[in-house]
């Protein structure tokens, strides 16, 4: 296994920021590490990147223990924290040939310097200083450093944050080509780039872990557990009248004239409304299935 975590719990004085969780990571996986603001996804990262040391359980890259082995754990490792920390005086190449010294690449360094700026599109940029780039440019700079020993396994805490459209799209089309090769595991809170990017998902709330699978397999989990149906009258109907359908558990104002319906027996629900319509001399014309989103899932799971 690429990332091993085993039983892992991190406590600060009274505080739980991870509870007991375990997970693993093959190599070749883009798995997105999802969860609210303080859930405990870079106190996670941070151990497994030997960082922090954890308070209970384990944790390995490649084989090496994060505790007892930590300059092994960052040779494999290529790490880009959520606060991209940059030295802005320096130039591009300057600070990759400063990384390069660190990880002791020596005769290699120049031929895989500029390989790291081409790969992450710094060539027009590469003679500037860090402090003069774009938000962009200085994300591209952090990835280079983080690629440039040629880890084989890349974290990334929140790689797209403050980045604009145009940028967010070439980052996640870099992380992709990366993810060929290598195990990445991301932070994000953009639901759009996990979809693009990702084929797993590990959702972690109040330091547990409440998910972990392929994201179509959470959709369909969270559809099956409650159904909704949108539906669309021709005329006013009040909430009140809908809370009263036997198996409408849930009822919301979606636009003009329609709702949406949550039931745990859909097809029930179906008959009520369709009954209601007849009895109040009322159209429906639209009732559709909900497709649940990544989005909906993560808020069915942390809310």
């Amino acid at each position: 296994m690429s990332i091993k975590v085993s039983s892992l719990s991190k406590i600060y004085d009274t505080q739980k920021a991870v509870d007991n969780i375990s997970f693993e990571l093959k190599k070749g996986e883009i798995v997105g590490f999802l969860g609210p603001n303080g859930a405990g996804k870079s106190t996670t990262m941070k151990i497994i990147t030997s960082y922090l040391p954890p308070t209970t359980g384990t944790a390995s890259v490649c084989g090496f223990d994060v505790q007892e082995q930590p300059m092994e754990v960052r040779r494999k490792v290529g790490y880009l924290p959520e606060s991209n920390p940059l030295y802005y005086d320096m130039y591009v190449r300057e600070y990759l040939e400063f990384t390069a010294g660190i990880h002791k690449l020596g005769k290699d360094s120049k031929k895989r310097i500029e390989e790291m700026v081409e790969m992450t599109g710094l060539t027009k940029e590469a003679h500037k200083r860090i402090g003069a780039l774009s938000k962009g440019y200085k994300q591209r700079v952090g990835l280079a450093q983080a690629m440039l020993h040629n880890p084989e396994v890349l974290i990334l805490d929140e790689p797209t944050t403050g980045l604009d459209p145009n940028q967010i799209i070439e980052i996640r089309e870099l992380i992709k080509a990366i993810g060929k090769e290598k195990t990445v595991l991301l932070s994000t809170h953009i639901m759009q780039e996990v979809q693009a990017m990702c084929s797993r998902v590990i959702i972690i709330n109040n330091g547990k872990i409440v998910a972990d699978d392929a994201i179509a397999k959470l959709q369909e989990a969270t559809q099956s557990a409650s159904d909704a149906l949108i539906v669309t009258f021709d005329k006013e109907i009040s909430a009140a009248e809908l809370k009263a359908l036997p198996n409408a558990t849930s009822v919301e104002a979606a636009a003009n004239n329609t709702w949406k319906l949550l039931s745990n027996n859909a097809d029930e629900l179906r008959r009520e409304l369709m009954q209601m319509s007849l009895n109040n001399n009322i159209s429906i014309t639209s009732m559709q299935s909900q497709v649940y989103s990544l989005e909906d899932v993560f808020r069915a799971l942390t809310k």
